[in-house]
């Protein structure tokens, strides 16, 4: 009996010097679900997207713990804290405070689309947060794309703006219409097309609108040389731009200059969702980044 009582004072003594578990992480802006074991990795999907773009990712690469995240207001989801205002920053500095509560150590992110400016946003303004980010089709100022290689934050705000305006009057007839058109220049596989159509046909379109308008006059290009994770850039050469390969390339390594160790590859044959167009070649570049 003594020795009974005396292994029972010793496990007690050994469980009060463990590590306590993490909270349930609580957010009104994100919810993340976790799956499987081994290194941390996060994954951020983009504007009106759900984790299921991830899902065979995971399938293909097993040996890690992988935390979904989901922006609240996209996919089905309650707006919550992101039904006013911005909502990437927000969203970026609830991941770094995931990361801290959660007691992950240096996990990688991966980011598509509005997930890649979040995550270069994470690494930026929250340098301890990760070991190393994969942004996934997306530069770090998307005002470009609108204001031409001069643009700023100044020029592109009125084109903005109006956009925005322009998005609150659209019937849902409107919507659904540029919602098809949308995922139609997006997505080059058209059977991978239904879960990303039915993704944002069932988002908050004010959330979305916002959302876009944030990106749109969000500007990284200074905050780049904060950024001490090992990066890798995938992108594309979007079908409706009238570019070659290789100006393509000049024009992801100008929009990275303040990145130097900065790796970009281009991936053929695909458009905006990679990983759906060309999930092997994906999941290739995944391994690679992953790779202790």
């Amino acid at each position: 009996m003594r020795l009974l009582i005396l292994a029972a004072a010793l496990a007690a003594s050994l469980g009060a010097a463990s590590p306590a578990a993490a909270a349930p992480f609580e957010s009104d802006r994100i919810s993340v679900t976790v799956q499987g074991s081994g290194p941390d990795v996060i994954l951020v999907p983009g504007l009106t997207s759900s984790p299921r773009i991830w899902q065979d990712l995971a399938a293909a690469i097993p040996g890690h713990r992988y935390h979904f995240v989901q922006v609240h207001g996209f996919a089905g989801t309650p707006a919550g804290g992101n039904a006013t205002g911005d909502v990437a920053a927000p969203v970026a500095t609830e991941i770094a405070r995931y990361v801290r509560e959660q007691q992950l150590t240096a996990p990688a992110l991966i980011g598509h689309s509005m997930g890649g400016t979040i995550g270069l946003m994470v690494a930026a303004r929250h340098p301890e947060a990760l070991g190393r980010l994969m942004v996934v089709d997306m530069v770090p100022f998307l005002g470009v794309f609108f204001g031409g290689p001069d643009a700023t934050v100044e020029t592109v705000r009125p084109i903005a703006a109006r956009m925005e305006a322009a998005a609150a009057t659209k019937s849902p007839a409107e919507r659904e219409a540029e919602r098809v058109a949308m995922i139609g220049t997006m997505v080059k596989t058209e059977a991978a097309r239904a879960g990303p159509a039915e993704d944002a046909a069932r988002s908050d379109p004010a959330v979305v609108a916002a959302a876009y308008r944030e990106l749109m006059l969000t500007d990284l290009r200074p905050e780049l040389k904060a950024i001490r994770a090992p990066t890798t850039v995938l992108y594309v050469r979007p079908p409706a731009l009238p570019v070659s390969d290789a100006q393509m390339d000049g024009f992801y390594q100008t929009a990275f200059t303040g990145l130097p160790s900065v790796r970009l590859v281009r991936v053929p044959d695909a458009w905006h969702f990679i990983m759906l167009d060309q999930p092997a070649r994906f999941q290739q570049e995944v391994r690679s980044f992953l790779r202790p």
